[in-house]
C-alpha cells in the first residue's frame, strides 16, 4: 500500500499525536509486556540488551503482528470493507499468547475506545460496541488513521514508535536506566520501526505469526513474579 495522497491536514496530524501521546488515558504506563520479569531474570540489564529485546519483539514478535493488524484495519476503511472489521478485531483479540498479554491488550483497548468515542466521535467506532467485535488498539488506531486520511506511511511508523517508546519507558524504570539512555534506545530502534512498517504494508493476515517465544515466556513467568511494579 502506498500513500496516494501525501497531503493531509494539520488537524489530522494533531489528532495522531493525541492518540499516541503518553498522556492518552489508556493505562499503558502500568504494563511492561513481560519486561519486568526479563529484567529480574537478567535477560535485560542495560541499554544494549533492552534494545535487542525490543527489536526482536518488534520484528519477530508481538510488534510484528500489531503492525499487520493496524495495516489491515487501515485497508478495511480505505477499501470500503468496514464489514470485515469485526472478524479482524476478533482475530487480533484471539492472537494474544498469554493471559497477561490478553489482559494488557483488552484493558488498554477498552480505554482507547471509550476516549476516542467521547473526544473524537465517529460512526465507524460503533462497530466495536458489539460484544462480538472486541476493541483492539492496533485495529482502532488503524481505523481512525484511515478515517482522518493520515497517510499510512506516517500513521503506522508513529503507531509502532509509540508501542516501542512505552516499553522503553518501562525499561528505564526497571533496569534502571537514565532518561538519556532511554532516548538513545528509541533512536537506535528507528530503523527497525521504519523497516517493520514498510514490510507490513505488503503483508496481510495470512502473514501473521510470532517467533517471540522469550517475550511470551517472560509474560507467563511475570504472572507468578513475587514482587511486581507492573501489571504485565
Amino acid at each position: 500500500m502506498t500513500d496516494e495522497n501525501p497531503e493531509y491536514s494539520a488537524l489530522a496530524f494533531i489528532r495522531l499525536l493525541s492518540w499516541l501521546s503518553p498522556s492518552f488515558p489508556n493505562g499503558a504506563y502500568s504494563y511492561s509486556h513481560g519486561l519486568e520479569w526479563a529484567v529480574e531474570a537478567g535477560y535485560i540489564s542495560d541499554r544494549r540488551s533492552l534494545i535487542e529485546w525490543l527489536e526482536a519483539d518488534l520484528c519477530y514478535g508481538s510488534g510484528r503482528n500489531e503492525a499487520i493488524f493496524f495495516i489491515e484495519a487501515y485497508r478495511c476503511v480505505t477499501e470500503a470493507a468496514e464489514n470485515q472489521l469485526p472478524h479482524l478485531a476478533e482475530l487480533a483479540a484471539a492472537s494474544r499468547g498469554t493471559s497477561e498479554f490478553a489482559l494488557e491488550a483488552a484493558q488498554q483497548s477498552s480505554a482507547y475506545l471509550t476516549t476516542l468515542r467521547r473526544a473524537w466521535p465517529d460512526r465507524v467506532l460503533d462497530i466495536f460496541s458489539d460484544p462480538k467485535c472486541p476493541p483492539v488498539s492496533a485495529v482502532l488506531l488503524g481505523v481512525c488513521s484511515a478515517r482522518s486520511q493520515i497517510p499510512v506511511g506516517i500513521a503506522l511508523p508513529a503507531f509502532l514508535h509509540s508501542y516501542v517508546a512505552n516499553l522503553v519507558s518501562a525499561g528505564v524504570r526497571l533496569v534502571p536506566l537514565g532518561q538519556t539512555d532511554g532516548q538513545f534506545a528509541i533512536a537506535a530502534l528507528e530503523q527497525a520501526i521504519l523497516s517493520r512498517s514498510e514490510i507490513a504494508t505488503r503483508e496481510t493476515v495470512d502473514d501473521l505469526g510470532s517467533a517471540g517465544v522469550m517475550a511470551e515466556l517472560a509474560s507467563i513467568a511475570h504472572e507468578l513474579q513475587y514482587t511486581r511494579l507492573f501489571r504485565s
